[in-house]
């Protein structure tokens, strides 16, 4: 027993549920759920077995131009029937998916595709003419483009169109293989597949130097849903409405929201952007159950005009990730919605999820909870040596969800895993009841006159104040201390000019030690993220010193 399972909810079991291929999940799926919807995309629905007749269909299609186990498909959708389709028929075929963002320049994907390979690319017409940019340079032999309209209901299917060549945007460049043309007839060849087998490589987000490929295999990816599911003991197989609306091309959004859902029989409602007022609607219009996010989709959520009206009632539980989830945030949306909203932690590499707060037992401020089951974890010095308990060290996890390694990176694997572990890179503690919490990126540790300062704890004060909204907090070069404190915040609308850097910083020095209080404060319209939702630290930097 460890300490952490003593605070486990009800009916979560202390071990990880057996792995499955994804392949098999989803088809258990059809075989138990045949008739039920499987996606809702906009007006359009696919049943269980409408979906696997797709599936299949594109596994031939890729087995009829040559791909074979170990060949791998780029993937360059937004959350849409085609990315659930274009992935789980890779599978099927014996291929390897290669999550490629949507959002990509030019530059990032010349070196994705060369990084992973891939000799097949499936992408959204409209961002062919980056792909054409890169072409020569890169070793896909295959492109395969589709747009939205190919699964939109009539007649959406005929409006979108329309409302791209209104933009400037139609049509496409007739380049590679249409969607339609491209789904083979039949059924593929069976390819025989270890769980051990690669099935994905999930670049991550190159925040430590350029992007890697975590090689996450069947056994990891289904570990890590199945675990996610069974953290929610109330969950009713064939009963539940996912919503999808953080992106699948984040391994989050494709365990918590595509691959969880699809495995336990539900309804997933596809949004191929995760606004918040499609959001919200969905949620209602729906009776969506489960709402995997990130904190400003939540930030948002709450803020939201008329929320409080909205019939929200369906929702049962929500796991947020990617970003520290402030207590303010998931208290008033818990009270908007009357559904439990917990952090849950976790890196690429994990598949990702390894922490998670219980939906139904203590959660501790500040803590992203506990262990999964089936997940190990430890709190380690420089040597790799456990610290004693409280203490700040680096945070390593072992379990069946954790990755193979770096694609083609020998020596940066070697550094991250050790002996089972993974070494997370992460500065944690853990308490006498198990409860982990992260104190922040190893990196990201600001040093300033000789003290250590983790941006986390100082963001963590920041939400305190009623008029902020969202804050980063990073260190830049400072002459006298070596580095010093910068926050950057966005105030609420209803604070806008009411509030001053003074007023933020004397509540500052209020909760922090001196040496911990920002010196630079900058008010700004919104902060830089990614497509997930995660501030971008790394673009940000004070216009002027203010102090």
């Amino acid at each position: 027993m460890k300490p952490w399972h003593a605070h486990y909810d009800q009916g979560v079991p202390l071990e990880a549920p057996s792995p499955w291929l994804l392949t098999d999940l989803l088809r258990e799926s059809v075989r138990r759920y045949p008739k039920r919807v499987a996606l809702e995309f906009l007006g359009r629905r696919l049943t269980y077995e409408a979906l696997w007749r797709e599936v299949e269909a594109f596994a031939q299609g890729l087995q009829a131009r040559g791909v074979q186990k170990g060949t791998r498909v780029a993937i360059m959708l937004p959350n849409s029937p085609q990315f659930v389709i274009a992935f789980y028929g890779t599978l099927l075929a014996g291929g390897v998916a290669v999550n490629t963002n949507p959002m990509y320049t030019p530059r990032e994907l010349r070196h994705q595709l060369l990084d992973s390979g891939a000799e097949v690319l499936v992408i959204l017409d409209q961002l062919l003419p980056r792909y054409l940019e890169v072409q020569k340079e890169v070793p896909v032999r295959l492109v395969v483009r589709t747009g939205l309209q190919d699964y939109l209901p009539f007649p959406k299917n005929l409006l979108y169109p329309l409302r791209l060549r209104r933009q400037g945007q139609w049509p496409p460049p007739a380049f590679g293989v249409a969607w339609r043309e491209f789904l083979g007839r039949g059924s593929p060849s069976p390819v025989p597949l270890d769980l051990d087998d690669l099935a994905l490589i999930q670049y991550t987000g190159g925040t430590t130097g350029v992007s890697k490929g975590a090689m996450l295999t069947h056994r990891a990816l289904s570990a890590n849903a199945l675990q996610v599911r069974s953290w929610t003991p109330d969950f009713e197989e064939g009963k539940e409405v996912v919503l999808g609306a953080i992106p699948f091309f984040h391994v989050y959004g494709m365990t918590v929201g595509m691959n969880l859902a699809l495995s336990g029989g539900a309804s997933l409602i596809l949004l191929p952007r995760p606004e918040i007022k499609a959001i919200v609607e969905a949620i209602e219009k729906h009776g969506v159950t489960l709402f995997p996010g990130v904190p400003t989709l939540y930030v948002a959520f709450n803020r939201f005009p008329g929320i409080e009206k909205r019939n929200l009632r369906t929702l049962k539980a929500c796991i947020s990730g990617s970003a520290p989830l402030p207590l303010e945030v998931a208290e008033t949306f818990e009270r908007l919605t009357g559904a439990k909203l917990v952090e849950g932690y976790g890196l690429t590499e994990a598949s990702p999820v390894t922490h998670c707060s219980p939906l139904y037992g203590t959660r501790k401020k500040g803590s992203v909870g506990l262990p999964l089951p089936g997940v190990d974890a430890k709190v380690v010095d420089e040597e790799g040596q456990e610290v004693p308990l409280g203490e700040v060290g680096e945070l390593i996890v072992k379990g069946p969800n954790i990755m193979k390694g770096y694609w083609n990176r020998p020596e940066e694997t070697q550094r991250a895993l050790k002996d089972g572990w993974l070494y997370t890179g992460d500065m944690a503690r853990m308490d006498q009841d198990g409860y982990f919490y992260i104190v922040d990126r190893k990196k990201d540790m600001i040093i300033a006159g000789g003290y250590n300062i983790y941006p986390r704890e100082v963001e963590e004060v920041l939400y305190q104040h009623p008029a902020v909204q969202e804050a980063a907090v990073v260190g830049v070069p400072d002459p006298y201390r070596g580095e010093t404190v910068a926050a950057f915040i966005v105030l609420k609308d209803e604070y806008k000019d009411k509030v001053t850097r003074e007023d933020i910083e004397k509540f500052c020095r209020e909760n922090l030690a001196a040496y911990k209080v920002p010196r630079i404060i900058e008010f700004r319209e919104s902060l830089p993220k990614s497509a997930v939702g995660k501030v971008l630290k790394r673009e940000l930097a004070p216009q002027k010193a203010v102090h």
